[in-house]
C-alpha cells in the first residue's frame, strides 16, 4: 500500500495565528510549528518570487528534520511564458532547488498551468520541452483547462512517469473533470474547495475560501484507497487556505484515513492543546525547539 502524506498549500499566513498556530507564535516560527503538525508542505511563494537556494536551505532547518516539500513552479514557466527566456528562468529555478535535492526532501515541482493554457500544438511542444528540461527532478502537472484531459496526454504522462494531478474543485464548464488517473509511481492530489460562486472574478482569498464538510472529505477515502492500490506514494495538499480551513480539512482527512487503516497518523508531540476549535488537542514540536511550550 502507498505511503500517504497530507499537508497544505502554503503555511505562511498571518490569519492562521489563532485558528491554527497558537496566539504566541511569531512569524519566524510558523514553519517549525507547521512541521509539528504535518509531514509535508506545498510551497507557493515560488510562483510569485523566484526561489533562492539560501532561502530553501533555511526552510529545511526551520521546518525541522522530517518535513518534506513540494514547490510550485515560477510563473515564468507556467503563466507568463516567454519563448526566448523560459530556459534561463528554468535554469535559475533548478539551481535554487539544490539544497532540497541534496537533502532528499523535495517531493515534487508542481507545474500548475492556468485556464488560459489551452491544448494547442504550440503549448504541447512547450510542455514537452519543459518536462525534458526538468527530467532529473520529480515533477507533477496540473491543468486547469479540461481540453488537456485526453488519452494522448495521459499516455504521455505515463511514459514520462509524471503525475497528472487529481483535483477537487468546483464543477464548472471548462474546468477539469473529476477523475483520478495514476500516471506515475507517485500520485498528487490537490483540494481547491468548491466555491462555485467565487471561482470566477474574485480574488484568490475568496476563491479558495471554502470549508469542506466531513462528508465531502469522507467521500475521498475510497478514491484515495483506489489510488493507493496503484502507486507507491501519494501527496495530498489542501489549497483552501483562507482562515486556516486547509489545516482543519487536512487533519480531518488524516483522521479518516487513519480510521480506515490507510495511514498510521502523526506521532504525538510534547506541547499539547495548541489548536483551537475542532483542531483542539493537536500536539506540536517545532515551536518548542526555539521558544519552548507556550503557557
Amino acid at each position: 500500500m502507498a505511503e500517504i502524506l497530507i499537508g497544505t498549500s502554503g503555511y505562511d499566513y498571518n490569519e492562521w495565528v489563532g485558528p491554527v498556530y497558537p496566539e504566541s507564535t511569531p512569524k519566524k516560527a510558523f514553519l517549525g510549528v507547521y512541521g509539528g503538525m504535518f509531514p509535508t508542505v506545498e510551497l507557493n511563494f515560488s510562483y510569485y518570487n523566484m526561489p533562492k537556494p539560501e532561502n530553501l536551505a533555511k526552510m529545511l532547518v526551520n521546518g525541522g528534520p522530517n518535513l518534506t516539500f513540494s514547490i510550485k513552479a515560477h510563473q515564468t514557466l507556467t503563466h507568463k511564458i516567454d519563448a526566448f527566456k523560459w530556459e534561463n528562468e528554468a535554469k535559475t529555478y533548478l539551481a535554487a532547488l539544490e539544497p532540497m535535492l541534496g537533502e532528499k526532501r523535495l517531493e515534487a515541482v508542481l507545474f500548475q498551468f492556468p485556464y488560459s493554457f489551452h491544448y494547442t500544438p504550440e503549448n504541447r511542444t512547450y510542455l514537452d520541452k519543459l518536462l525534458k528540461y526538468f527530467k532529473d527532478v520529480p515533477a507533477a502537472v496540473e491543468f486547469r483547462k479540461s481540453d488537456w484531459y485526453t488519452g494522448k496526454v495521459i499516455e504521455g504522462m505515463k511514459k514520462r512517469n509524471i503525475p497528472l494531478v487529481s483535483l477537487d474543485m468546483p464543477e464548472l464548464k471548462g474546468l477539469p473533470p473529476l477523475m483520478d488517473v495514476v500516471t506515475a509511481p507517485m500520485a498528487y492530489v490537490r483540494f481547491h474547495g468548491r466555491n462555485k460562486e467565487a471561482w470566477w472574478g474574485s480574488n484568490a482569498h475568496e476563491q479558495y475560501n471554502y470549508l469542506y464538510s466531513d462528508k465531502e472529505i469522507e467521500a475521498w477515502v475510497d478514491r484515495i484507497q483506489r489510488i493507493a492500490e496503484q502507486t507507491k506514494r501519494i501527496l495530498v495538499y489542501f489549497n483552501n487556505h483562507a482562515f486556516g480551513k486547509a489545516a482543519r480539512n487536512a487533519q480531518t482527512l488524516e483522521k479518516l484515513l487513519k480510521k480506515s487503516g490507510l495511514i498510521n497518523g502523526m506521532p504525538p508531540y510534547p506541547c499539547p492543546g495548541l489548536l483551537t476549535g475542532s483542531n483542539k488537542g493537536r500536539d506540536y514540536k517545532g515551536i518548542i525547539e526555539i521558544f519552548g511550550c507556550p503557557s
